[in-house]
């Protein structure tokens, strides 16, 4: 470990003065200096000067996310732990006043630093340009998160390879009881019925298709932008035996030619349409259902309508390229002005952070497997993600909503129930 010159101040110093008395916090630097409470059972070490130049040169979450992308940051007592108690911190102190003193005390990191390979942005802009959401570019954006391997999502994601949120009918539930509580609850609040069309968009590794044919004897068309996940599910689907009822293409929603479906499901897709898009979105999946015909859309909102789109630079770099939320109030008014009438809205919240935890734990007991299969870089990026994300929907910064929409007749029937009880 690197030690300071003698009379030199300890690094620690820019820390101290940001980190209340008595946060359960222990910040140590390479020089041998801590801030805050040296037996804390969480906290961080920056290991190395290259530590302290990704902080100055991209101040914020974007240069601690590269720092510990890289692992010349690390964390003890778990990453959701320290997240936890930093995010207060971050929230109502001035860290720019801690990154200007570090400015004054090791003036020679003050410079541009190479961000991480795992970065993605660049990558997009060598394999495609245009607007965001563009069809080039929104399968380029896909590609990026989604088509890392299979054998990683099985990892994380369990045997149910379902990447959106769980509905846990008990509070301890599994994983994959959750999952597939949470198909059949999409299943019954679009009033599934055997012989019924279904389509899918965005249906990942076909969890969803697979469920409402095999549990209400629906015909369902699958469609998803990833090759990964298409070639994934259709295996699955021939496992199943249920190549008559189930197909899965690899295609853009809107290249869906086929009319006349009594159901839409839209699980996580959404937040990949963007705000501008989401008018042309609804108006499209509207095209595609009969009179009567059910659209439930499932997704990440923001809990306000006054928030930035922008999903910020962690996400948009490392995470979900031209990714981008917006609050329901926005998204139940343009499927209102757009061809349906809202008839339910449900806010699974709490599960969404219970789902997150599970995948943390999978994530934890799987590392060595993952880090073989996907690197270590991008094993750390996802250990990020996902405990930010579970802290982020515990602590409401952010929402999961199914939203249910029917599409009228001309004479104003809904053909729905006087008062629909799903529970949950």
């Amino acid at each position: 470990m690197l030690r300071r010159e003698p009379g030199s101040r300890p690094l620690a110093a820019a820390f101290e003065g940001l980190i209340p008395p008595g946060t359960p916090l222990a910040v140590k630097l390479y020089d041998g200096s801590v801030a805050g409470d040296p037996a804390a059972p969480v906290g961080f070490e920056l290991t190395s000067p290259k530590a302290l130049s990704y902080l100055l040169s991209a101040p914020g979450e974007l240069g601690l996310a590269r720092a510990y992308v890289t692992g010349h940051l690390r964390v003890t007592g778990g990453i959701h732990a320290v997240l936890e108690v930093m995010l207060p911190l971050l929230e109502t102190l001035r860290w720019q006043d801690g990154i200007r003193l570090l400015r004054e005390l090791a003036p020679q990191y003050l410079r541009p630093v190479s961000p991480p390979p795992e970065e993605l942005p660049s990558k997009l802009r060598r394999v495609v340009s245009g607007l965001r959401h563009s069809r080039r570019r929104d399968e380029a954006a896909i590609a990026a998160h989604y088509d890392v391997s299979n054998r990683f999502y099985e990892l994380v994601l369990g045997p149910s390879m379902a990447y959106t949120c769980a509905c846990y009918p008990t509070a301890d539930a599994s994983l994959e009881t959750a999952q597939a509580h949470k198909f059949d609850l999409v299943c019954r609040k679009l009033g599934l019925e055997p012989g019924m069309r279904l389509l899918d968009v965005g249906c990942g590794w076909g969890g969803m298709v697979m469920h409402a044919a095999e549990h209400y004897g629906v015909t369902a068309l699958g469609v998803t932008l990833s090759r990964e996940q298409a070639q994934w599910a259709r295996k699955q689907v021939a496992a199943a035996g249920l190549t008559d009822r189930v197909e899965v293409r690899h295609l853009d929603y809107r290249d869906v030619t086929e009319t006349g479906f009594d159901a839409v499901s839209s699980i996580g897709l959404t937040e990949h349409i963007g705000a501008r898009n989401l008018p042309a979105y609804f108006r499209f999946l509207a095209s595609k259902l009969r009179v009567h015909g059910r659209l439930l859309n499932h997704c990440i909102t923001r809990t306000t309508t006054t928030e930035s789109h922008r999903l910020g630079p962690f996400f948009e770099r490392y995470v979900f390229p031209d990714g981008e939320l917006e609050g329901i109030g926005e998204i139940a008014s343009a499927m209102q002005d757009n061809g349906f009438e809202i008839r339910h809205d449900e806010n699974l919240r709490e599960h969404y952070g219970k789902t997150l935890a599970a995948w943390c734990a999978n994530l934890d007991e799987n590392w060595d497997a993952a880090v073989e299969d996907a690197g270590l870089g991008r094993v750390r990026t996802w250990a990020l993600y996902l405990a930010s994300s579970q802290l982020a929907f515990e602590r409401h910064g952010l929402e999961l909503h199914q939203l249910l929409g029917v599409k009228p007749a001309p004479d104003g029937t809904a053909n729905m129930n006087l008062r629909p009880d799903w529970g949950l």
